[in-house]
């Protein structure tokens, strides 16, 4: 009866965004919220879901704080708030949008939230080792969940033809309508398999985001991680399992000069200690130099042991 009645209190109180806002911070920090898909505090997690729930631009807050809003709009953004804080619902899941750089991708419980570094890298920050953007003809981005990494390959090897690979059929559901929204169905070609099975091309590019999160660590996640399909967070007792499975065959799918890139999470430590042969270079992202590593082709067969 109490929560009924802050809910009905909220609706006949609250009149703006601005009092919206207020009062998602004031819900999200006493519920105790965790973050990570997108936001990293309940103010910036606030100013989202209700500019998102609005059908407000997402950078544009201040110009609409004082507006007042019809009683269904906000009951419409309470509603969110609400299923936010007693559900833990990542938020990208309630408004089925997640932004990654410029990029904004559809997305649901299907396929786990884009947040990955690897981004950050395509393009210039890999000319040391591809120069020119036309010498990537073919690419594979193995596990690719909503078919974020590809959709941005694309973009920034416009000339490349590009695998997309994922073990969930629901995922390449997903990555489907992404690469449709985009206009890039002549050149990202969606596949069903486990990582390299059945591929037989070679490739100029390998980028992977696979799963990472070790044994301890799955079984301590926050509940709005939950949320997120299993078979793409966990990854064997060390996190380690997928990314073995790619360093032992990415040679095979390698042209002479290619490149391998993979994010591993926290893994860097446990990677070096368990491939100590291996020259792994660590590129910066956002997030410091520890997340994603690149090898070349050269680089994994004369150091594989």
């Amino acid at each position: 009866m109490e929560k009924n009645n802050m809910y009905k209190q909220a609706i006949d109180t609250l009149h703006t965004a601005r009092d919206l806002l207020r009062f998602a911070v004031s819900r999200f920090n006493q519920a105790g919220l965790s973050y990570g898909h997108g936001t990293s505090n309940a103010h910036d997690e606030a100013a989202y879901l209700v500019l998102a729930g609005l059908h407000l631009p997402l950078d544009q807050l201040d110009p609409y704080l004082d507006a007042r809003l019809l009683p269904e709009e906000i009951r419409d953004v309470i509603d969110l708030i609400e299923r936010r804080v007693e559900e833990r619902i990542p938020t990208a899941y309630l408004t089925h949008e997640a932004w990654q750089g410029d990029f904004n991708f559809y997305v649901d419980e299907r396929v786990i939230v884009p947040r990955s570094f690897v981004y950050e890298l395509l393009g210039e920050p890999l000319a040391p080792w591809i120069e020119y953007p036309e010498l990537v003809h073919r690419a594979l981005d193995l596990c690719t969940g909503s078919g974020c990494l590809a959709i941005q390959m694309a973009h920034h090897y416009p000339d490349a033809e590009i695998d997309a690979v994922d073990i969930s059929l629901d995922a390449l559901e997903v990555a489907a309508i992404n690469v449709e929204n985009y206009d890039l169905g002549d050149c990202i070609n969606l596949i069903h398999t486990d990582l390299f099975e059945g591929l037989a091309d070679h490739y100029d590019l390998i980028v992977s985001n696979p799963p990472y999160v070790d044994a301890e660590s799955v079984e301590t996640l926050p509940d709005e991680y939950r949320h997120e399909p299993a078979l793409a967070l966990g990854s064997g007792h060390d996190g380690l399992d997928a990314t073995r499975e790619i360093l032992r065959r990415a040679p095979d799918f390698l042209n002479d000069r290619g490149v391998l890139l993979v994010e591993i999470g926290h893994n860097r430590e446990v990677l070096e200690a368990t491939f100590p042969h291996l020259p792994f270079v660590w590129l910066e992202t956002s997030g410091g130099d520890g997340f994603v590593f690149l090898l070349t082709r050269e680089d994994l067969v004369e150091h594989s042991a």
